[in-house]
């Protein structure tokens, strides 16, 4: 089950449904399924805070991914700054929304097992992000 969740922020417009069904995609190409996800849409406030809290690292990030993911089954919390998201976005030169996918799909895929901070994982994950994308775009043109 996946859920959906804002703290201090508007809750982004995505149709949940339609998102839901592209995350279940997206997992089952790496043989997992979505046990429960939690996205919980925060400022740049409230993503600071956690990740001084939890990960005693002290600056702003897109997405803060809690993995308790167990066998096949992908389970974990979400954090995501859509004040980071938006800004991001500018400096990448995509649209909030493009962003946005991204981000949402990006935690799903260090669930799935992809990780970015090692030698050539960037690439890797990007690849992912993107083979990611193109199959919300082909799920959601037939709708």
């Amino acid at each position: 089950m996946i859920t959906y969740h804002a703290e201090g922020v508007r809750m982004p417009d995505i149709k949940k449904r339609e998102n839901t069904e592209w995350v279940k995609a997206v997992a089952a190409t790496y043989g997992k399924r979505v046990g429960e996800i939690a996205y919980i849409f925060v400022d740049d406030e409230k993503i600071l805070e956690v990740n001084r809290q939890y990960l005693q690292h002290d600056y702003y990030t897109d997405i803060i991914t809690f993995d308790y993911c167990e066998g096949d089954r992908i389970s974990g919390d979400l954090f995501i700054s859509l004040d980071t998201v938006r800004s991001n976005a500018e400096l990448v030169g995509a649209t909030y929304e493009e962003e946005l996918y991204r981000v949402i799909i990006h935690g799903i895929l260090h669930l799935c097992g992809i990780n970015d901070k090692g030698p050539g994982e960037r690439e890797i994950m990007e690849a992912a992000e993107d083979k990611a994308l193109t199959l919300r775009l082909e799920m959601t043109a037939g709708q």
